[in-house]
């Protein structure tokens, strides 16, 4: 059984990275083991030029790994380019934790909270845009009236409550 994964969605700039980072506090705290997945539409590099980890994948590795006593890092070629689904990252990765944060990942079908901020956009992702029904929870900047509850951007307890009371009792 691969943990609970809950998806924070949201234009860009509107506060996910700010929200993940309250929400993985105060889970922890809570004594949960928190993964958090980054989504980025574009091509990255984690490794630096010239160090030997770069230079192994650069010389064809497929899957190059790098260990110390405090942590491992994984760099691993996607055939073609593909992106695997994010269910089968989860599932080969994750399985010693007991949630998932994701940050992106707004057309899975997992279940999501959106950040909302007036100021940066006049709609919902998951509500005006289009319906999704996997939207369980907002975090907004203002008042919203909507068929899921609404939360104070800033509210990172109440979020956790609803995480752990949907997800992890």
């Amino acid at each position: 059984m691969t943990p609970p994964t809950v998806s924070i969605v949201a234009k860009s700039g509107t506060g996910k990275t700010t929200l993940l980072e309250k929400l993985i506090a105060e889970l922890k705290r809570r004594g949960y083991r928190v993964g958090a997945v980054k989504h980025n539409a574009h091509n990255f590099n984690i490794d630096h030029q010239g160090k030997d980890s770069w230079r192994l994948t650069a010389a064809g590795a497929d899957t190059m790994l790098i260990t110390s006593p405090a942590r491992m890092a994984m760099v691993k070629q996607n055939p073609q380019n593909q992106e695997p689904p994010l269910e089968e990252t989860i599932a080969a990765f994750c399985g010693d934790l007991d949630i998932i944060l994701t940050e992106g990942f707004k057309r899975s079908k997992m279940p999501k909270i959106e950040v909302y901020r007036r100021e940066r956009s006049d709609n919902l992702l998951c509500r005006d845009q289009e319906y999704d029904p996997s939207l369980f929870a907002v975090a907004s900047d203002c008042p919203l009236e909507l068929d899921v509850p609404v939360y104070d951007i800033n509210d990172a307890v109440g979020l956790c409550d609803l995480i752990v009371e949907s997800f992890l009792s």
